[in-house]
């Protein structure tokens, strides 16, 4: 049974409606409270919300019956907890179950022993899926345009711009790599082993740092700083040899894994958790093979291996290495994620960009921003989204494109982009710069998710959060005008004498 919301109070149980919030509070958990109250008390809006929970989050469970679930209101703010505040579970953990303000955003009162588990918290989130969180994020944005007053039929100017978002990864060596491969493989292994009776790996510790001393050693081999020529060559066959060593031990070890695999296949597989067990060790095998042929391709035969046939991460394969040209940032390692924020600093729409440059998303992005919203008139860009198509087909769509160009400039285009209307817009176009820092703030900095759709749904999340926490910045703001307005009326002299 999962419910959207218990709709009987508790004693001691604070309507949300009646929530009152310190205004001289600096911290970031009273303002996105602020906005899930607006979400909430804001009838129209919180019933299509709680429709679309409804519809897309376990459908097929009664409503009525079965062991009461974690409620669907609290499962989205706890998400949007999370990620506003850039916490990982622990914390968010500990919030859910000891801050008073925030227990009274989930329906708990001062009596209710209610207590979530660290396991429920995080199994119900991961039930939001990026979807269903964008067309939350659709709702909300509209909202909030109708809190900042927008008029109807008022163009929105949107800013497009790209950042990265890394992955939870450590710097990747071919080397290190198949050190992960191998500790992976050979745990597993002694694991699914140990559960048989198998014997065959019992020093399995030892074999892991076995390997890691050879990884080290080959390691530092090349951190020597001979000068002459004689130590140079003498310096590359030894790092040749201890290359040599680590893989040879590496498929020693690989070789014996499969032995071992053999075995337990031998005696039957009893299930399906057999099955993913087998899966598993052999897709870590994969890893462990590509990372054996390249090193030796690389170290021993000379070669330079091609960008595309490298892995970043064995935990994370969507990971890539990204070179954005950043003063002190040589590199970083994650996904690109793409952004668009209207003039209202509201985040009209995102897309993570896998094996995708900017200019090849630049339509993309304003395509599907104006199926979200169709008054989105004006874009603008910086060089980086630049394409001659990109020209003519944003300019088939916008009233307004401020894309510049990268080189010389023909006199047309010069012409164009000295037009107030473009220095305009491109004077605005800094302002994104702000958004990205915000994202970077309130969670996107680090993804610690699994998986492609862990990432994607993180991304997701975090964007709705941080429309959120601009919709609670902005009754903020309108709150403490209204207690500033009543404490002005309130000092002023109200007694009137009357004239001799």
């Amino acid at each position: 049974m999962r419910v959207v919301q218990n709709e009987q109070m508790t004693i001691g149980e604070v309507d949300i409606s009646r929530m009152v919030f310190d205004l001289k509070s600096r911290d970031d958990i009273p303002k996105i409270l602020r906005g899930l109250q607006f979400v909430y008390t804001n009838i129209p809006l919180r019933t299509l919300i709680f429709r679309l929970l409804e519809s897309r989050i376990a459908p097929k469970v009664s409503k009525t019956n079965g062991r009461p679930g974690m409620a669907l209101w609290t499962i989205l703010v706890c998400g949007v907890i999370r990620l506003d505040l850039n916490c990982d579970y622990d914390r968010l953990h500990e919030l859910v179950n000891e801050h008073n303000s925030l227990r009274a955003m989930l329906g708990h009162g001062a009596f209710d022993d209610v207590r979530y588990h660290f396991q429920t918290l995080k199994d119900n989130v991961s039930l939001l899926t990026p979807e269903l969180l964008d067309e939350i994020n659709q709702l909300v944005v509209l909202a909030g345009h109708v809190l900042v007053k927008k008029k109807d039929g008022e163009a929105l100017r949107g800013r497009c711009d790209s950042f990265v978002l890394e992955t939870n990864v450590h710097f990747p060596t071919d080397i290190s790599l198949l050190l992960d491969a191998l500790r992976k493989v050979i745990t597993l292994t002694a694991q699914w082993g140990d559960d048989l009776g198998l014997t065959d790996w019992r020093q399995h510790a030892y074999n892991v740092k076995h390997v890691k001393r050879l990884m080290r050693a080959a390691q530092n081999k090349k951190r020597s700083k001979a000068a002459s020529a004689a130590q140079v060559e003498q310096n590359e066959a030894l790092i040749i040899a201890a290359h040599q060593q680590y893989l040879t031990v590496a498929q020693a070890y690989l070789d014996k894994a499969r032995q071992t695999l053999t075995v337990i296949e031998a005696q039957g597989l009893a299930g399906p958790i057999d099955w993913v067990r087998k899966s598993e060790i052999e897709g870590f095998m994969a890893h462990a093979d590509r990372q054996i042929d390249q090193i030796h391709r690389r170290v021993i035969l000379g070669e330079v291996i091609a960008p595309d046939e490298k892995v970043f991460s064995i935990f994370e394969p969507h990971t890539e290495w990204i070179s954005k040209g950043k003063a002190g940032v040589p590199v970083e390692l994650g996904v690109k994620v793409c952004i668009v924020e209207d003039q209202h600093q509201f985040i009209l729409h995102h897309q993570v960009m896998q094996k995708q440059t900017d200019n090849q998303v630049a339509v993309a992005m304003v395509t599907q921003a104006q199926q979200r919203f169709p008054n989105l008139k004006a874009c603008s860009f910086d060089k980086g989204f630049h394409s001659p198509a990109n020209q003519i087909a944003l300019k088939a769509q916008l009233e307004l494109v401020a894309l510049p160009r990268k080189g010389r400039l023909s006199k047309p285009a010069q012409d164009e982009e000295q037009t107030a209307a473009f220095v305009k817009a491109r004077r605005a176009h800094s302002a994104v710069e702000s958004a990205i820092n915000a994202l970077e703030v309130h969670g996107l900095d680090v993804c610690p998710d699994h998986g492609i759709d862990g990432f994607k749904r993180y991304v997701a999340l975090a964007v709705l959060a941080r429309n959120i926490h601009r919709v609670g910045e902005i009754l903020w703001q309108q709150d403490k005008k209204r207690e500033l307005r009543k404490s002005n009326y309130a000092d002023r002299d109200t007694t009137y004498q009357l004239a001799a």
